[in-house]
């Protein structure tokens, strides 16, 4: 009996629909990553924000207390 090899070029659909649903889950747990970790640096800006106005604030008193 002879055993035919059959060459094997490529890959089948379901190796493809597989890398695709693995690529997906991937981009879906960055996207949710990246919101939180934007959400937690639109919060540091706003608080140093804050803390410069009132820094000014208070220095802009206290030079006028000085003139």
């Amino acid at each position: 009996m002879k055993k035919v090899f059959k060459s094997r070029k490529g890959f089948t659909l379901v190796e493809m629909v597989l890398v695709i649903a693995i690529i997906v889950i991937l981009a879906a747990v960055l996207v949710m990553g990246i919101g939180t970790y934007l959400q937690k640096a639109r919060s540091a800006a706003s608080s140093a924000a804050s803390h410069n106005t009132s820094i000014s604030i208070v220095a802009s008193q206290i030079d006028a207390e000085l003139s």
